[in-house]
């Protein structure tokens, strides 16, 4: 079966915090509990003596161990071993406490700075999925939201309806000002996450902001998709590669956004096309191909993180048409 063949070649790869976050996050999305749980656990052994979960290559991260939160609280709530809530209280402690932050308060990606010229006090939007999310889960709503404030503040292009990708918020310039598609698929991921949690603890007013935002980008980004439901790298210029870990980004909003009852209907088409020409471009070792590839997402290869959005789109299709007619989509 495609979905057996894609989360073992997941779990085959090598992972840096992020990509273990969000591994073990589709697989809890998934349901697939003798797998996230597992990988829940290493999390927490791999936590480095600040409180970041799955520091194994982490290096100068400071937003992307936070990725692997949930999964940590959520192991706790299915087993009862206060083990896992300890690692997911020590990550929120960093945050609160440790994590370096810009002058207005939001977590910085890294301690350090990866580009010369330009110093560690840097938003990356890749974090409004790793951070917001997380916080939000524990109980952090509103710190989630102003989290998610600062991202906007700082990266959302208002002209383009969409987000750049990397600010230097200490020399208040630019690192990376492209609308990248992986990076925007990230926002919708967090957004939707973080609007359903809201929504679940009872703060409506937040959820709908978040919400309504996550409608609003999904609107620009589904304006620059190819014909074949996929998105270029960047997302407005046609000369660069095309990507297909941001079109299964964002079919896995669509599915659950719709579910969730803050995205329409008539987007579900565009996520279909998506998610038909992605699934066709699955090798047979159960690679997701034509992606934008590790390590240095410059150019087409193949990630963890086109692993995990194929495998929430397909676990959230699932659940989708479930809802809808009582019946399961066509197998892939």
């Amino acid at each position: 079966m495609l979905t057996e063949k894609v989360i073992c070649a997941m779990l085959a790869m090598q992972r840096h915090p992020w990509e273990q976050g969000v591994s073990a996050q589709a697989l809890y999305e998934a349901g697939r509990d003798e797998l996230w749980i597992p990988m829940a656990y290493d999390a927490v052994k791999r936590q480095g003596a600040d409180g970041r979960l799955a520091m194994l290559g982490g290096g100068a991260a400071v937003s992307d161990p936070a990725a692997n939160g949930e999964v940590c609280l959520r192991a706790y709530e299915k087993t009862g071993d206060s083990f896992f809530l300890e690692g997911a209280r020590r990550m929120l402690d960093y945050l609160e406490k440790t994590a370096p932050r810009t002058k207005d308060g939001i977590i910085c990606h890294n301690e350090v700075s990866f580009h010369d010229g330009h110093s560690s006090r840097q938003l990356w939007i890749d974090g409004l999925y790793m951070v917001p999310p997380f916080l939000a889960a524990m109980g952090r709503i509103r710190e989630a939201a102003e989290q998610i404030e600062g991202y906007i503040r700082a990266l959302y292009d208002e002209s383009a309806g969409l987000f750049y990708h990397i600010i230097d918020t200490e020399q208040q310039r630019f690192v990376r000002q492209k609308h990248w598609a992986t990076g925007n698929g990230w926002a919708l991921m967090g957004l939707a996450r973080v609007a359903e949690e809201a929504d679940r603890q009872g703060e409506r007013e937040i959820a709908c902001r978040m919400g309504a935002f996550c409608a609003g980008l999904l609107k620009s980004m589904l304006r620059l998709q190819t014909p074949d439901g996929c998105f270029h790298d960047i997302l407005d210029d046609a000369d660069s590669f095309t990507d297909g870990t941001s079109a299964m980004m964002t079919a896995a909003t669509v599915y659950r956004g719709i579910l969730g009852g803050y995205l329409e209907r008539e987007c579900l088409e565009a996520a279909e096309r998506a998610f038909g020409t992605v699934s066709g471009r699955i090798d047979s070792m159960g690679l997701v191909r034509e992606v934008c590839g590790c390590p240095h997402f410059e150019e087409e290869g193949t990630s963890a993180e086109a692993q995990a959005a194929w495998i929430m789109a397909d676990s959230w299709r699932k659940k989708l048409f479930r809802h809808l007619d009582g019946r399961q989509p066509d197998t892939l």
